[in-house]
């Protein structure tokens, strides 16, 4: 009895981050100002000079913060509920900022007090041990922690919770024994989802100079090829992960986006940005075997990249032209890797095709936010106003390419390459049909997905596909 009575009066203080959030705060703050503010970021280091507690406080100034859209831990937040409603003091003790913890204390509507760092003091470790043994006196206390930083409370705590605990944490609750809060997902699949290999194979336009030239059996093309493919495949992984970072906020709030490894706190922050830098060496060392055009060519495609993730994307227009053009870009850098020149005719039918596809890109998510589409919400240039403008350019577009494409098969150049034209020309149907289609499903809300990769898992355009590289091949052969 004595014992419940002791229990019943402890109060119960839990970590922020990594403990009741699946993120760290500090992470996210650089990111939400890198997107909101990316003309701050040399201050970052000024701040951080002058001590944690400064930086967390400058950042918490800076930027706005939805404490409504983190990726809470409800197994925790359980928990701690079910300890309120037993009478028991619930605290929450955190090193992130004060204006933080505040906005999520009022969000989540368990807590009895909050406990944070301010300008002066970052709060953790032996600080926060300081602080809550001067309010518990020798009543003692439970504690909910997660990390290395947390090892001095759980040590002193009455009762103590582990929670997704780091090594250290892992060790010191092996040893212990103590109570232990595990998540049911794991971190590798999310990893290998991070880097969205599945788009990877939109770098198959890599091989489009190289099928243009009939010399399928060359091996030296080949090679070529394969290592532009790769090279451009794990640098387009690590702008993948740096793009999900910016977006953390816009992914929380879309239906289906939200469950992506960094906007679900699946996968840490700090583990995305090693990801990216490793996958960019590797992409860097291929390009060093290529010619130096390539390496230029993939430059020019990251550079264009992290300008479209920090701020190209939002631009009204200019976010489809700038995607239109990393399309084109892989088919350029396929032709220098393989020492291959680009025409003048595939260049464009690219560009109308894939500003098509583009345009098919921001439709469908402007329409998975539905009526009422701000930018504030989607995070692009777009409003539920613009359905019809972006479905007319993009459909006039698809048909452009068609025209361009038929223009070519009856054009000069293509006499010289094939003795009998007329072979390839189901190719510009086929096309038509490929346009059409998706633009029927995006406006039925039937496309989920990105339109490329979307063509290329298709059974029904697999199927033309096939049949407009078949006679492509017949018309080489013959």
């Amino acid at each position: 009895m004595d014992a419940t009575v002791t229990q019943t009066a402890r109060p119960v203080y839990v970590d922020l981050d990594g403990t009741l959030i699946r993120t760290d705060l500090l992470w996210e703050s650089l990111f939400l100002l890198a997107r909101q503010f990316p003309g701050d970021l040399w201050r970052v280091p000024l701040w951080a000079a002058k001590g944690k507690a400064h930086l967390k406080a400058k950042l918490a100034e800076r930027i706005a913060f939805d404490a409504s859209l983190l990726p809470y831990r409800e197994s925790v937040i359980a928990e701690l509920d079910e300890a309120r409603r037993a009478g028991r003091r619930v605290v929450l003790a955190t090193g992130a900022n004060e204006r933080f913890a505040a906005e999520i204390a009022e969000h989540l509507g368990i807590f009895d007090d909050v406990m944070a760092s301010t300008p002066e003091v970052n709060l953790t470790s032996h600080r926060k041990l300081e602080r809550i043994v001067a309010e518990c006196g020798e009543d003692g206390f439970d504690y909910y922690g997660n990390s290395r930083e947390d090892l001095v409370l759980l040590d002193q705590a009455a009762h103590a919770v582990v929670v997704v605990p780091d090594r250290a944490a892992h060790r010191w609750h092996k040893s212990s024994g103590s109570h232990r809060i595990d998540d049911e997902m794991r971190r590798l699949r999310p990893a290998v989802k991070a880097m969205r290999p599945h788009q990877w194979m939109k770098n198959l336009l890599i091989f489009v100079p190289i099928a243009l030239t009939h010399e399928f059996f060359n091996a030296s093309l080949l090679l070529a090829g394969l290592a532009a493919f790769f090279s451009f495949s794990f640098a387009a992984s690590a702008v993948y992960i740096l793009n999900d970072l910016l977006d953390l906020s816009s992914d929380r709030r879309h239906k289906t986006k939200r469950m992506r490894p960094f906007a679900s706190g699946r996968v840490p922050i700090p583990t995305g940005l090693a990801m990216a830098g490793g996958l960019l060496a590797v992409s860097i060392a291929i390009a060093l075997l290529l010619p130096w055009q390539f390496g230029a060519a993939l430059a020019a495609y990251m550079v264009a990249t992290t300008a479209y993730s920090f701020f190209l994307k939002r631009m009204l227009l200019i976010d489809v032209l700038a995607l239109a053009s990393l399309y084109t870009v892989r088919i350029v850098a396929g032709g220098f890797a393989a020492g291959v020149e680009s025409s003048f005719w595939l260049l464009t039918f690219s560009g109308f095709f894939f500003m098509s596809l583009a345009l098919v890109k921001r439709f469908t998510e402007l329409q998975d936010f539905g009526t009422g589409a701000e930018r504030s919400k989607t995070g692009r240039g777009y409003v539920d106003a613009d359905f019809e403008t972006l479905a007319q350019a993009g459909m006039s577009s698809g048909f452009v390419s068609v025209l361009v494409l038929a223009l070519y098969i009856q054009s000069d150049a293509v006499r010289e390459l094939y003795r009998e034209p007329y072979l390839i020309w189901p190719l510009c149907p086929i096309v038509l049909y490929i346009i059409v289609r998706i633009w029927v499903l995006a406006r039925r809300g039937e496309m989920h997905e990105d339109p490329v990769v979307f063509m290329l898992r298709d059974w029904r355009s697999q199927i033309v596909i096939g049949l407009g590289a078949m006679m492509f091949l017949l018309a080489s052969y013959f």
